[in-house]
């Protein structure tokens, strides 16, 4: 604890964002470039270092972060990046896209706000890779094992990264023509560049890691196969079976999935495509459901010159401040957030509730209508209570040319048939059944990540991805070798 009294004399300081009319003219990351050092020290000294850290408790990865604070505080950039990167294999992904479970725990936050955990990790990763404190850390020897991973997104890359520095052989499938999953082909720019994936997958390749682009296992090479030719196999497709909308004129020209919409984003970003072939340019643009990935699509959407965006929440506006009697700390509280994608929107809107939130909450679709075209042209909503009952007297419509459906997942796609190749069963929420040791009921395959444990924040899909890893290892070795995240998995898993 660097300074016992930073927690008292040093107040919360955020990560800058760039301006909305600037940053909304491009793709680039929201924040101010190189603003986040000069005040990063000090945001550290903010840690109170406590006896009983619930902010390590409350990560999934069980990531050291008083230690690391500690170490950012005295400005010891080299041992803060060898305590983060000793749990974490990505910090520069979480530190950009984790809601940040860590700081609802912080002890901090009781009576004040939190440290700013998440700004301290993403400083450290990018003083890291900036000062040359992460080379690629090739194995000492070869183990002689194999193992084929199935998925790119960071579950997959996560086990990957690990296994080989093991010393297995370790070859990354991946049904896209480039690794990263939802990393690459989801997220938006905006939110992280994708320099940062690349240069993390060009570390794995100095390691040995191999990566198999184009390549979906279960139609262009058989499961069986891959068992065969691998000592074992890891199954990290994410959760990617999208829910649908069950309403009236669902069949409408202009409804589409919010997967459907934003990796074309993502390929104009790339330069694959010159215009998103699902432009939002100059539409009106209805948004159904009020998670991230509604976030992300409004953000988009904005970028691309919607005429107006709205965003669907069926949940009722949440409170501003934490409920200690449903949700007392150091739980994740669910409060009201603006998001930088909800700040753009709100800032540019015209319409007479100027500056108001882009969200509707506690909307519920009744149905579509469209033109004699068959295209959609409006969204007709209702507002429901807290029981999700219909508010009379409340129903509205809304104009609509686009509508994007971004209501979650349900598991893993069995569309190129890998999972009825592999012979694994589901469970009851038709994800991939597991053990406590990630092994399904087919000797040699093991499941992690969104695929069995169901979608969920991509902190957990890292723990996942580098628990796999060990539980694999262990299997291959008969050692245990290699960390497994704390903390949370502590607790029994569900098969």
């Amino acid at each position: 604890m660097a300074d016992p009294k930073g927690f008292m004399t040093t107040p919360r300081q955020e990560w800058p964002r760039r301006p909305v009319e600037e940053r909304v003219r491009d793709w680039d990351e929201v924040y101010v470039p190189g603003a986040l050092l000069p005040i990063i020290s000090k945001q550290a000294d903010r840690c109170m270092d406590c006896g009983i850290p619930f902010c390590h408790d409350a990560c999934p990865l069980g990531n050291l972060i008083p230690e690391w604070n500690d170490l950012v505080s005295r400005e010891d950039w080299r041992a803060a990046s060898d305590r983060l990167h000793a749990t974490n294999n990505f910090p520069e992904f979480t530190g950009r896209l984790c809601p940040a479970p860590c700081e609802a725990g912080c002890v901090l936050a009781i009576n004040q706000p939190a440290v700013t955990i998440k700004n301290v990790e993403v400083a450290i990763a990018d003083r890291a890779w900036a000062e040359g404190f992460a080379p690629p850390r090739p194995p000492d020897r070869l183990t002689g094992r194999t193992v084929a991973v199935i998925g790119s997104g960071p579950t997959g890359l996560a086990a990957a990264q690990q296994l080989t520095r093991a010393g297995h052989t370790v070859v990354v499938f991946e049904r896209a023509d480039r690794i990263g999953g939802l990393l690459r082909y989801g997220i938006p720019a905006f939110k992280m560049e994708k320099r940062h994936l690349d240069r993390r997958l060009e570390q794995m390749r100095g390691e040995g890691t191999k990566f198999r682009t184009s390549t979906a296992v279960g139609r262009d090479i058989g499961a069986d196969e891959l068992r065969s030719r691998y000592d074992a196999v890891v199954t990290a497709t994410g959760a990617t079976a999208w829910r649908d909308l069950d309403v009236p004129g669902r069949a409408l020209d202009g409804i589409h999935q919010a997967m459907e919409y934003l990796p074309l984003a993502d390929r104009v970003c790339e330069g694959d495509l010159e215009v998103s072939p699902l432009s939002a340019a100059g539409k009106h643009v209805v948004i159904v459901g009020g998670g991230d990935t509604g976030a992300d699509c409004l953000g988009t959407a904005v970028r691309e010159g919607a005429a107006s965006v709205t965003q669907l929440d069926i949940y009722p506006l949440p409170q501003s401040e934490r409920d200690e009697d449903t949700e007392p700390w150091p739980t994740y509280p669910k409060i009201y957030r603006l998001s930088a994608a909800h700040e753009e929107a709100r800032d540019l809107r015209t319409a007479p509730a100027a500056k108001a939130d882009a969200r509707l909450f506690a909307a519920s679709t009744l149905r579509f209508t469209g033109d004699e075209d068959g295209h959609v042209r409006a969204l007709h909503l209702v507002e429901v209570d807290a029981g999700r009952r219909q508010v009379p007297g409340t129903g509205r419509t809304i104009p609509a040319d686009l509508v994007l459906l971004a209501l979650g997942f349900s598991g893993p796609d069995r569309e190129d048939g890998l999972i009825d190749q592999l012979g694994v069963t589901l469970d009851r929420r038709g994800l991939i059944a597991r053990d406590a040791d990630f092994a399904t009921d087919v000797p040699g395959v093991y499941a992690a990540g969104d695929a069995a444990r169901g979608q969920s924040l991509i902190v957990w899909a890292i723990a996942e991805g580098r628990a796999v890893a060990a539980a694999v290892d262990r299997h291959l070795t008969g050692a245990a070798r290699l960390p497994a995240p704390i903390g949370p998995y502590d607790r029994p898993m569900t098969a």
